[in-house]
């Protein structure tokens, strides 16, 4: 198949090298898909309005705030990113916008909160979707008024902060169901970015498989010269739902717990090694007597009374690679 011949060569001539990538200002990618990303990102990093960007878990969020912030005006001031999710309300708020001494038990003494830690600068909010109503309001306030008042505390100060926000929820939908308030939508979304899932731009893979083998590499502790064809192809055909977060610990793993100069297909996580087929009893495509792939499947459907798992099977495929182009067919 085109793309196990594709596969064939490149991992005869690959060579773990950063002047092969394409890196916008630290996001990797070849893939179509990302350009018009790439250009919301130049243009948006000219203005100051917010911007909120929406992707899974693991796409590179943070990465997209922090171009915005390299290439805007305020690229020499700092750069401050908080999860929404990880702390409570009142901690949250308390990061947020400071406490004065006092505010709350424990409070010896002031606390500079991140809109001032950001001043001039940007501050991304992760997973903003998860914030508290109480919360949503006062974050309102600080977008409209441009000022913000520390817990406890009676005094505004004036907040002159660029706001990157993300999620990997759909926040028209939270307000449907009354968890976000529309009004702050609007204001965080003024420029939207949507970032694809890893799964739609496969083309990235084996850029990024280079990439975090190179930077595992310089550490020392193993030399990955290759990948095996049968590992290449398992990681080329996995769903990656953790997306590039997940590739990077796949390799972690990798490098952990295997040796020598190539990456086979055992030292990967198990849950590769259960998607993987044996070869035993398969059909090779390019020597089947059916003149093309899709008669092919076709036939391996019939045989297989329409159960892809066996069919795949019978294909030498993986079950992934053979849904996509039992769909590609129209099958």
């Amino acid at each position: 198949m085109k793309q196990i011949s594709q596969l064939k060569n490149w991992l005869h001539t690959l060579e773990i090298n950063s002047s092969l990538q394409q890196n916008f200002h630290g996001i990797l990618s070849r893939s179509p898909q990302m350009q018009p990303v790439f250009q919301i990102i130049k243009s948006a990093a000219k203005t100051d309005v917010t911007v909120l960007v929406r992707g899974e878990s693991g796409t590179g969020k943070e990465l997209v705030a922090c171009a915005i912030h390299s290439l805007s005006s305020r690229c020499n001031k700092p750069f401050i990113a908080i999860n929404c999710a990880a702390l409570s309300l009142n901690l949250l708020e308390s990061e947020l916008f400071g406490h004065v001494r006092g505010a709350f038990s424990g409070a010896i003494k002031n606390h500079s909160g991140l809109f001032n830690q950001a001043e001039r600068g940007t501050l991304f909010l992760d997973e903003v979707g998860e914030l508290p109503l109480e919360l949503q309001a006062k974050l309102l306030r600080v977008i409209q008024e441009k000022t913000y008042t520390p817990v406890g505390g009676t005094k505004s100060y004036k907040a002159d902060v660029r706001l990157v926000a993300a999620t990997h929820r759909s926040l028209r939908q939270e307000v449907k169901e009354g968890r976000f308030r529309e009004d702050l939508m609007y204001r965080l979304r003024v420029v939207p970015i949507f970032l694809p899932p890893l799964r739609e731009r496969r083309e990235d893979i084996n850029l990024l498989l280079a990439h975090f083998i190179e930077l595992h590499n310089q550490k020392g502790f193993r030399q990955i010269e290759t990948i095996d064809p049968e590992a290449m192809r398992v990681l080329l055909d996995y769903p990656w739902r953790g997306n590039i977060r997940e590739l990077q610990n796949v390799l972690e793993y990798a490098f952990v717990v295997g040796q020598g100069t190539i990456l086979r297909l055992s030292e990967l996580p198990p849950e590769f090694r259960e998607v993987t087929l044996s070869t035993q009893g398969t059909i090779n495509i390019s020597h089947h007597k059916f003149d093309n792939e899709k008669n092919a499947i076709e036939q391996a459907l019939r045989d297989c009374h329409g159960k892809i798992t066996q069919a795949a099977k019978l294909l030498g495929m993986s079950r992934a690679t053979f849904w996509r182009k039992r769909k590609n067919y129209r099958l």
